[in-house]
């Protein structure tokens, strides 16, 4: 099952306090950045935030599940605590600060043909 994009939409408006948040589709499924740094992924309709001891300090014991088959454990934030637009802002942010800024991409070559000879 792949996410709706409703639920995604959902969450965005959610987190409206924060500056800079987007998505991307990957998979089906979509991945959650914030200052370009991808913080969380929406999988199956399930919100998973990468996990950051700023992030364990903020929500307590949180619930850690795999966001997909395969991957490492993620915080699971369950659907009851998207409700509250402040609690979810300051987990992303929160996370957002904890992790590195992201690497800057290098140029793309261009393919120009080789010359003859």
């Amino acid at each position: 099952m792949s996410t709706r994009a409703e639920t995604v939409e959902f969450l965005v408006d959610q987190l409206t306090a924060l500056p800079n948040i987007g998505t991307r589709k990957m998979f089906g499924e979509y991945c959650l950045y914030c200052d370009e740094k991808p913080v969380a992924f929406v999988c199956d309709d399930e919100l998973y935030v990468k996990p950051t001891e700023s992030g364990r300090a903020y929500i307590g014991e949180p619930d850690e599940a795999p966001a997909y088959p395969g991957s490492k454990m993620y915080f699971r934030i369950g659907g009851d605590r998207w409700e509250d637009r402040d609690w979810l802002a300051g987990l992303i942010d929160a996370t957002a600060a904890a992790l590195p800024a992201p690497r800057p991409k290098k140029p793309k070559q261009s393919r120009q043909p080789k010359p003859k000879r």
